[in-house]
């Protein structure tokens, strides 16, 4: 059956490629940006705008606190990556935050880490998709009114991109992930010269709309639960950030140095456009609600249901360049663009982590093996049908997302800082070099600062967004932790189990005797076959078997084996209720209950068809009683196959699948004509 979808599967993501050309797929730092980076580049599209959503609720006025929220994110992201340059280089294995954490602080320290990660990891390809899905519903209506189809559609996309491979689908991903940043960088700097140069008056398309606000008046605690609120939704420009240490092994060589300089590359950026995007917001007045529907306010009535809220950077890009112009077509395509792409960060993310974890025994070891292509294609599948899901659950509404959005990655910073700050302190305990010590407390100090603002962060995002949908993401997490906990115990289990003893036991005791079965229903091929076959493992004793349910079946089954003359004794059990795996299985406990150092080798013939709906017609008896007796100790199985003649033919048509080449996938050179035999004259 697998081979039936080979063809298609080679033509959706290419063929497959040998062990050793690992190496091949590693990355530049030009590619490993967008591969790795385009999560956090990419949130500048929303980011600023949930900022602005938040302090509507305060009305308008509330706005000029949004400079001071973006520097804050600013603080907060340099401390981060200046964090993360310290994880890539004492940690360049790929393992991140689970492995820094699961050496410093314990297993369960990793393993809550792994748990966060991985439910960030999903959220990031259904808010990244989601939000794509907006912007791009701007332009194009269809997109709007079928938005988890859309969506979906898009994930199953992103599947297959990856399914070829990380550096093939970078290659995909770097032109629209650069062409987004030089676009957002050129609507800045174009907006700076004309504000400030030419002292031109830029208008967002909201300008001239009021904000009615949720709750007026809002000042003291309230009012600081509010920004609190506010920067939360803008730390979402932090999340990816931890996705580069833990792909380190991706990069090239020398891997820690070019991860370490794409993440500060990849912060630079980032931080850039996202307070140039937040500075244009203010200086051309967009307008942003909750609930635009109502909140929003022109000429004194409410905008009304139909009315579409377009995302900040759009509003912006059409102050700056004039809406319909080249540039503003350029950057919301870009946009929408890159924003399905960000989820290739967790695209590479996830697949990593989950075979890391897998190794370590906490997920199935299906999830530590690669594909045909060379990457970690189990994992691919599960982050996209978790991400299905999440986006069919919530109607692919990034506002709803985002709110489950970033809490997971605030764990893992927390606890992936303060491993390191024990990692150093460790290692601080027996380095005797001045110079080697100088370094090390210098990133000691790095690595308690980013701890202690990043657990201050976390205790602001779960106290601000638990009630807005954060507990999802924290139920997610203790999911997670739950599964993996009861898959490693089932492993270490299963591997105490089965441990070779030192000592002999029963299992290393040969039988006394070894008492061989065969199973009969009519004399016929199969069945002949079968009977030599065990003639020819010289048990001590052999016999068959077979289950009177017919009366006339069975007395012609004994005639016919009489007339043969095989000699082999030939036994017949009653069913009165016509059931036949119920007395072979009695049958063969009462031989063990006799002899319990025998052994007892139940022979099946079965037929090798070549058709799926065969399988339908034949084998189900086989199939059942096979199942029954793997639960009896002692018992021994073996299946005699006969093949028939649809096996033949299904050999042979997989014989031609594998012969069968698709159009150019072979290269043929020229075509040398055949030497001309010499004639000979009689």
């Amino acid at each position: 059956m697998p081979k039936l979808t080979d063809p298609l599967k080679r033509i959706l993501i290419g063929r497959a490629l040998r062990s050793d050309r690992l190496g091949e797929t590693l990355l530049p730092k030009r590619i490993a940006l967008p591969v790795f980076a385009s999560d956090p580049l990419s949130s500048v599209a929303y980011a600023p705008g949930e900022v602005l959503l938040v302090l509507s609720i305060a009305g308008v006025s509330a706005y000029h606190f949004s400079p001071w929220i973006a520097a804050a994110v600013v603080v907060l992201m340099f401390t981060v990556v200046a964090s993360y340059r310290q994880n890539v280089h004492a940690y360049p294995s790929g393992g991140g935050d689970y492995e820094v954490a699961n050496t410093n602080l314990g297993p369960k320290a990793g393993l809550t880490v792994a748990s966060a990660l991985l439910v960030d990891y999903v959220l990031t390809v259904a808010v990244s998709i989601s939000s794509g899905v907006e912007n791009l519903g701007s332009a194009i209506p269809f997109v709007v009114e079928h938005k988890v189809f859309c969506a979906i559609g898009i994930i199953v996309v992103l599947t297959l991109m990856n399914l070829r491979g990380v550096k093939e689908s970078g290659k995909l991903f770097a032109i629209p992930t650069y062409v987004f940043v030089a676009g957002v960088f050129i609507m800045i700097a174009w907006g700076a010269f004309k504000g400030l140069v030419l002292d031109d008056t830029m208008r967002a398309p909201t300008a001239d709309l009021e904000i009615k606000p949720e709750a007026q008046g809002l000042a003291g605690l309230a009012m600081v639960f509010l920004l609190l609120r506010a920067f939360s939704s803008g730390c979402a420009a932090l999340t990816g950030v931890e996705a580069i240490s833990n792909g380190v092994p991706a990069f090239r060589r020398p891997k820690s140095r070019n991860a370490a300089t794409t993440l500060l590359l990849m912060g630079a950026l980032a931080v850039t456009m996202f307070c140039g995007i937040i500075g244009l917001a203010i200086a051309t007045d967009v307008r942003m609600a909750e609930h635009p529907a109502q909140d929003l306010i022109r000429n004194g009535t409410p905008v009304g249901s139909d009315y579409v809220q377009n995302p900040v950077i759009s509003q912006v890009a059409a102050a700056v360049f004039g809406s319909g112009t080249f540039f503003f077509v350029l950057l919301a395509a870009a946009t929408a663009l890159v924003l399905f792409l960000a989820a290739n960060t967790a695209y590479n993310g996830f697949p990593l982590l989950g075979s890391i974890l897998a190794q370590d025994r906490y997920l199935p070891r299906q999830l530590h093996t690669r594909g045909d292509r060379l990457a970690f294609s189990n994992g691919i599948v599960l982050l996209s049908g978790a991400a299905i899901l999440l986006v069919w659950v919530y109607g692919a509404d990034s506002t709803k997302l985002i709110q489950l959005y970033i809490v997971g990655v605030f764990v893992s910073f927390t606890l992936s800082q303060t491993g390191m700050v024990r990692h150093w302190n460790r290692h601080l305990a027996t380095e005797r070099d001045p110079a080697k010590r100088r370094r090390m407390i210098r990133s000691r100090a790095i690595n308690t600062f980013g701890a202690f603002f990043t657990g201050l962060v976390l205790v602001v995002v779960l106290g601000t967004k638990f009630t807005h949908g954060a507990w999802v993401a924290l139920l997610g997490m203790v999911i997670f932790y739950g599964t993996m906990t009861a898959i490693r115990k089932h492993y270490d289990r299963v591997a105490d189990e089965i441990a070779a003893p030192d000592e002999p036991t029963d299992d290393t005791a040969r039988p006394s005797r070894v008492h061989s079965i065969v199973l009969v229903s009519k004399v016929h091929r199969p069945t002949l076959r079968a009977v030599a076959y065990a003639k020819l493992m010289r048990s001590d004793r052999l016999e068959a078997l077979s289950i009177n349910v017919d009366p006339a079946e069975t007395k012609a089954l004994k005639a016919e084996w009489d007339r043969r003359g095989i000699n082999v004794p030939l036994k017949i059990l009653d069913s009165p209720y016509r059931e036949i795996t119920r007395p072979i299985i009695e049958y063969v406990k009462n031989l063990r209950r006799e002899s319990p150092r025998d052994a007892v080798s139940v022979i099946i013939p079965e037929y090798v068809v070549g058709h799926w709906w065969e399988h339908l017609l034949h084998n189900q008896s086989a199939l059942r009683l096979k199942g029954r007796l793997l639960f009896t100790p002692g018992v021994m199985v073996t299946s005699v196959p006969y093949q028939l003649q649809s096996s033949e033919a299904a050999k042979a048509r997989a014989k031609r699948r594998q012969d069968w080449n698709a159009p150019g996938a072979v290269r043929r050179g020229p075509v040398n004509e055949a030497p001309k035999e010499p004639s000979t004259k009689a």
